[in-house]
């Protein structure tokens, strides 16, 4: 979870961001949710990696079919850790990906890294436990605390940017990219 004031990360991203603060004049104050789910935000970083969104969501979706579950119940990492490698690879899961969300699970499954601990943390920290992972490098770790810590204001921004120049352009309200935003109209 991530710890901050809703009121004050507002101002400072309204005074930060005038272009951002323009857009939360036209479109009306936006609500500021904490998000959890390193999980789930992690896995599926993985499962987009290299592959087209399209290709990507229906392995994903197929693979959480296997797992007798959808993507708003999601699955726990021992439910992932008990699917054979047969059941993921007939459901389209590389043997590269079975084996990164393998490793993620056992990570999450152990305690080794915990929902609980990013929120507390700074931005390199978390790069560097979430790099723990195998198939996790700095630049899907840049991505999780951008885009997946932050994901509905910023979602129409996906795949546009490269993370450098995404990373410049959120630059002024770093320290709340990780909240999430989001509006009744998004």
């Amino acid at each position: 979870m991530l710890a901050y004031d809703k009121k004050t990360a507002l101002l400072h991203v309204r005074k930060a961001d005038p272009t951002l603060a323009g857009v939360i004049e036209v479109a009306g104050p936006f609500e500021i949710e904490q998000r959890g789910g390193a999980f789930k935000s992690l896995a599926r970083a993985v499962f987009f990696q290299q592959l087209a969104g399209a290709a990507a969501r229906a392995i994903m979706g197929r693979v959480l079919a296997t797992l007798e579950t959808d993507e708003e119940r999601w699955y726990e990492p021992a439910r992932f850790l008990q699917a054979t490698d047969e059941e993921l690879r007939a459901a389209g899961l590389s043997r590269q990906k079975t084996m990164y969300l393998r490793d993620l699970s056992e990570k999450f499954g152990s305690g080794e890294l915990s929902e609980d601990e990013f929120g507390d943390l700074d931005d390199e920290a978390v790069i560097e436990r979430v790099t723990l992972v195998k198939g996790i490098g700095r630049w899907t770790a840049e991505m999780f605390l951008i885009l997946c810590q932050c994901e509905a204001a910023l979602d129409t921004m996906r795949g546009c940017l490269s993370a450098r120049v995404f990373g410049r352009v959120t630059y002024p309200w770093r320290h709340y990219r990780r909240a999430r935003w989001h509006h009744p109209v998004c």
